[in-house]
């Protein structure tokens, strides 16, 4: 065998061999799965989709609560939490929020009492009773909405909608009478508790607007609703726009005083930055070194030069005696200066005269 051939033999020993009988599948990995976004309102009781959701459900499996909290449930777990639920709040959708969460794959069943029902049993509600059934089936944890719900629940209607447990705070529920309203769902161990959020209930809200009320008819007023749909007196309503009138007025004194105080903090500071300019401006005219001062300076050495200029040169340089006293003055012109000679050769002196003979 040659020595290439070695070569090749010991390279494909160390190569894995490649089992071709197994098929790969290049399909793409599915992405998981993402939570479906609640886009409707939860559907009421005799609706379809609530209908085709409690045929589907056995209920002859009975869940436990043991069962339900260890997560052990062969279904959804039918969890049903009822009230008056007017002007929905934060502490509502709270109290179904834990409901929802009680345990595992639960379907949250809401029932809302009508109109007549809570008139005669707690009081008026400032909602009715179709307000407030679309408030509840527009929270998002709500699956179910059962209009008109009974005020106690009894075996027929737990069993009519199946529902496996009750959701409400531990507080004993009476409105008026000794008797527990889900004392006999306690008994049958279908109570599960959730918690209350203190300080906000329907009640703190109507206190609100009762204590500010006032306020809120003013308001209102002033919107454009009529003493009639307020029902507030001839008087009251006259009382209460004359009030807004005084309101208004103190609200536009206020904006223009503090209109007026704002162009007078704009004005003081347009004053403090002309003076720091008039300030710079003087100090650089009349300052030690300004422009004043150095044309002073100029012109005072202008002037001194025009009083005493400077001598005119000489060409023949004179001594220092000749230079201070004044030239001499001469009424005769001095003829020998020229040409070093002199002109006129006849002598007129009176002592070389003499006359000529006759």
């Amino acid at each position: 065998m040659s020595g290439m051939s070695r070569k090749r033999s010991h390279a494909e020993a160390l190569v894995p061999a490649v089992d071709t009988s197994k098929e790969f599948s290049l399909a793409p990995v599915a992405p998981p799965l993402k939570k479906p976004t609640i886009c409707k309102p939860a559907p009421f009781t005799n609706d379809e989709e609530a209908i085709r959701d409690r045929e589907a459900c056995d209920y002859t499996q009975r869940i436990t609560l043991e069962m339900a909290r260890a997560g052990k449930a062969p279904r959804p777990i039918r969890v049903y939490a009822d009230g008056i639920y007017d002007l929905f709040h934060q502490g509502h959708a709270r109290q179904l929020m834990q409901a929802k969460n009680l345990f595992p794959n639960v379907y949250l069943i809401v029932g809302v009492c009508s109109d007549s029902l809570t008139h005669s049993r707690k009081g008026r509600t400032v909602m009715s009773e179709d307000e407030r059934y679309e408030a509840v089936r527009h929270c998002r944890y709500v699956d179910e909405v059962v209009p008109d719900a009974p005020w106690s629940l009894d075996d027929e209607f737990l069993d009519k909608h199946k529902i496996d447990f009750v959701a409400h705070d531990d507080i004993p529920y009476t409105t008026g009478s000794a008797t527990d309203v889900y004392a006999h769902i306690k008994e049958r161990g279908m109570f599960v508790t959730t918690e209350r959020t203190e300080g906000v209930s329907t009640s703190d809200v109507v206190s609100r607007i009762v204590k500010d009320y006032d306020v809120y008819v003013r308001r209102n007023l002033a919107r454009g609703y009529s003493a009639k749909d307020l029902n507030v007196s001839y008087i009251n309503e006259k009382k209460y726009r004359l009030q807004n009138k005084i309101d208004d007025l103190k609200k536009k004194g206020k904006e223009m005083f503090e209109d007026i105080e704002g162009k007078k903090t704009d004005l003081i500071s347009k004053w403090e930055e002309k003076s720091r300019e008039f300030i710079d401006t003087f100090l650089m005219l009349f300052g030690r070194d300004g422009r004043l001062t150095q044309y002073l300076t100029e012109k005072k050495d202008s002037v001194m030069s025009a009083l005493s200029p400077p001598s005119s040169p000489k060409a023949i340089s004179q001594s220092s005696e000749d230079c201070n006293s004044p030239p001499a003055k001469s009424t005769k012109f001095d003829f020998s200066l020229r040409g070093g000679g002199s002109l006129v050769d006849d002598d007129y002196s009176d002592d070389e005269y003499e006359p000529a003979s006759m």
